[in-house]
């Protein structure tokens, strides 16, 4: 029976597997620190491989690069021992709702994130620290190798996921800033869809930075558009120049996926009003285009006297081209899609009806304050959900996040933000929700950063941001739900989940470190007073199954069970850690037929029902996956 590896994946064995495949005359074989075999890469014939001429040293390319670099890529890769510990006080309708809140490093949370959610997420939306000199970044601990990380990631480390001050005076302050971005920005690419987008908050410090990383992350070719956003509308008048904008830096995760990259905005009440039926025609309300085009885009078939059906001959302005050909001219005209003015003696227009096709507007690449709104409005509005307390200096509006939902996601889609701050994206994404009546679901990663004790949220009772944020989602569903009736039901749940140590003994993931005195007591691999539903949502991450999905609890001869996504026709996991477990509650289980089972390895009442496991379910279930932890 396999047991479950119960740690993230291993990003660099998986790397190595996939060049593997496609160069197997690049792997050879190394020893790691403690003299075992392994596999790896042979980079001098990987270049040879890729390259069209002998490869000699190192060659002048254009790339970036700063201190730092490669640690922060082998940070992003290499795998942590952690799980993600619910906990259902600080949650609203846990048991139901598909919106999840991870407290904790968001680059611990992505690598956690990796199996479950990967190529789901349909739009990341960030606003990470804007490297001021007077914010503040994460610090990762580069100084451990993969070798390292059993020992690492079980252990308490001060300095690790604390926040740093990041000076203007410090010498790696764009090298620090860029190593935090680079891993967590590769690691969340995988995250998305192959029709995914994601938009980064950025000023003008790290912007050539950050689509340097991007392009080299997602391919320039991805980038989609820096959208400037009109932060403010009033004037600085005490600095050099009035900044009055920020960015929003947005790539797709691959161009030639197909379709529009960015959907179209919906129509405004001015341009909808250009719509209009002044002839009664059938086809319902329409508006005038020109039916011609210039000339340098036609072809020998657009160039003619276009008669109109009155008689009256239409000849072409120097430069310009019929739109169409003369057949389809005329059939236009005899359909009564072309309009000649009130009087029918006007140049012929193209009638561009409103029902055709679904209309909207073509994003812009400048959002201004009157549709995005601006900081100062954001902090009024977020002041006055807050009882009038001023809570947070620098939210975004909830306008600017809608428009980045609406050119970019459906009303089921998945959404992401891993610096969550004050979670705007959350109400933006409840909010579009209710309007369209969409259930568009949210994952939010914050750090439980420590509030300022000279700050309002500080005096105002919030320890951390995280506390902020979550407060922030309550207020805003109950908010946005005062008005619904009871059959509009929308998900305003949230369910909480924390970044912690694994539920697993460290002889789980490191058994060469057992001696003969220690052999005493460590039957089971499962740390001591660890609740059943933590060690639950350790084997989801594990199995990579949906963290949102409905979950019951239920008792079966004596013992208990989880069920995941449970309906009589399917269910995706049934989960018992109990001990002492009998063919006989075996049996019962399987009639249930889940798509997967999981047991506690020490949970048998002894070896043979552990043996006969596989064989019952063979038998009763026999499409059930059956692991141990």
């Amino acid at each position: 029976m396999d047991k479950l590896k119960m740690h993230s994946p291993n990003l660099t064995e998986a790397n190595i597997a996939k060049l593997a495949e496609l160069f197997p005359g690049c792997i050879t074989e190394a020893r790691d620190e403690q003299g075992r075999v392994k596999q790896a890469i042979d980079f001098d014939q990987l270049r040879q491989e890729l390259s069209e001429h002998i490869v000699e040293g190192p060659q002048e390319r254009y790339h970036l690069n700063w201190p730092g670099k490669r640690e922060a890529l082998l940070a992003a890769n290499a795998p942590i021992a952690k799980t993600l510990r619910p906990c259902r006080e600080e949650s609203v309708d846990f048991d139901t709702t598909k919106n999840l809140f991870i407290e904790g490093d968001n680059l611990e949370a992505l690598k956690l994130l990796q199996e479950t959610y990967l190529a789901k997420v349909k739009m990341i939306y960030i606003d990470p620290p804007y490297n001021t000199g007077n914010d503040f970044i994460y610090q990762d601990n580069f100084s451990s190798s993969v070798e390292e990380y059993f020992f690492s990631s079980n252990q308490v480390d001060e300095t690790q996921g604390k926040l740093v001050a990041n000076p203007e005076s410090n010498g790696r302050r764009h090298s620090d800033w860029l190593s935090m971005m680079y891993g967590r920005i590769r690691l969340a690419r995988n995250l998305l869809r192959d029709d995914g987008l994601i938009f980064i908050s950025i000023d003008d410090n790290e912007l050539a930075n950050l689509i340097k990383i991007c392009d080299e992350i997602f391919g320039e070719e991805n980038l989609v558009a820096n959208f400037v956003w009109e932060k403010r509308t009033n004037r600085e008048n005490r600095k050099v120049v009035s900044s009055r904008h920020d960015y929003l830096v947005c790539y797709c995760k691959n161009v030639s996926h197909g379709g529009r990259v960015l959907k179209q905005l919906p129509m405004s009440e001015k341009a909808l009003a250009n719509y209009k039926n002044p002839d009664n025609d059938p086809r319902g309300p329409w508006k005038s285009d020109p039916a011609t085009a210039q000339a340098g885009h036609g072809t020998k078939s657009q160039f003619y006297t276009f008669v109109a059906p009155n008689g009256k001959r239409h000849e072409l302005e120097s430069g310009r081209c019929w739109l169409y050909t003369e057949e389809t001219m005329n059939k236009a005209a005899a359909e009564g899609r072309l309009w000649f003015g009130k009087e029918g003696n006007g140049v012929p227009r193209i009638k561009t009806y409103l029902n055709d096709k679904e209309r909207g507007l073509t994003p812009e690449s400048i959002w201004f304050a009157q549709d995005a709104a601006t900081n100062e409005q954001a902090k009024n509005y977020l002041k006055n959900l807050f009882d009038g307390k001023s809570i947070f200096d620098t939210p975004k509006p909830i306008d600017l996040l809608e428009i980045a939902l609406k050119v970019s996601t459906e009303k089921d889609d998945l959404v992401l933000d891993f610096f969550s701050g004050s979670a705007t994206t959350a109400h933006a994404l409840m909010r579009l929700n209710k309007s369209d009546s969409g259930s568009r679901k949210f994952i939010l990663v914050q750090l439980d950063e420590p509030c300022s004790e000279n700050s309002d949220a500080y005096k105002n009772g919030y320890k951390t941001i995280s506390e902020v944020a979550l407060d922030r989602i309550k207020r805003a569903a109950k908010e946005l739900s005062s008005d619904l009736c009871d059959s509009h039901r929308l998900d305003f749940g949230v369910r909480v989940l924390k970044i912690d140590s694994s539920n697993m003994k460290k002889t789980h993931y490191e058994p060469e470190a057992l001696s003969q005195e220690y052999l005493e007591g460590l039957v089971d691999n499962v740390r001591n007073n660890v609740h059943p539903e933590d060690l639950l949502f350790q084997v989801l991450l594990d199995w990579g199954v949906d963290l949102s999905l409905p979950i019951s609890r239920q008792e079966l001869d004596g013992k208990t069970i989880f069920f995941v996504d449970g309906s009589e026709k399917y269910m995706a996991l049934a989960a018992c850690f109990d001990l002492d477990i009998d063919e006989a509650f075996v049996k019962q289980l399987a009639e249930y037929e889940p798509l997967r089972v999981v047991f506690r390895d020490a949970g048998f009442a002894n070896d043979s029902v552990k043996v006969s496991v596989e064989q019952i379910f063979a038998q009763k279930s026999p499409n059930t996956d059956v692991k141990v932890i």
